[in-house]
C-alpha cells in the first residue's frame, strides 16, 4: 500500500465533504463535527460541557450551542448528572449512531476510488 501524501488526503477530504453534501444529509460544522466524533468514539468516560470545552480549548457556552444544534438534529442528548447536579452529561443516540456509520461508510467509499 503506497503512503498517502498531504494532497492525497486533502483530496480525500474534498470528495467525503462533497459526498456528505451531495446527500443532502445533515450539515455539521467543525466543532458540531469534533463535539460528536469526541462523545461517540471516547467512550471511556462520560462527557460533560465543561469536559468538551476543555478538550476543544473553548468556552462552555460555545459547547452549548454545538449540543443546542446536535440535539435539534437527534445526534446527542444531555442529561443531568445525578451524582453532580451542576454538571450535564452529553449522551449518545440511536440517530448519531447511524449517521457516524453511514460518515464511516461515505469515507471508506471516498478513499477507496
Amino acid at each position: 500500500m503506497s503512503e498517502k501524501t498531504d494532497m492525497d488526503m486533502l483530496r480525500l477530504w474534498r470528495k467525503v465533504t462533497l459526498d456528505v453534501v451531495r446527500m443532502g444529509n445533515k450539515d455539521l460544522t467543525l466543532r458540531q463535527m469534533s463535539v460528536l466524533l469526541i462523545v461517540y468514539m471516547d467512550t471511556d468516560a462520560d462527557h460533560t460541557v465543561r469536559g468538551l470545552a476543555s478538550t476543544l480549548g473553548v468556552a462552555k457556552p460555545v459547547i452549548t450551542r454545538a449540543l443546542d444544534s446536535l440535539g435539534r438534529m437527534g445526534l446527542t442528548k444531555r442529561k443531568r448528572d445525578e451524582r453532580d447536579k451542576r454538571s450535564v452529561l452529553v449522551q449518545r443516540t440511536v440517530t448519531g449512531s447511524v449517521y457516524l456509520s453511514e460518515l464511516s461508510d461515505t469515507i471508506t467509499n471516498a478513499s477507496t476510488k
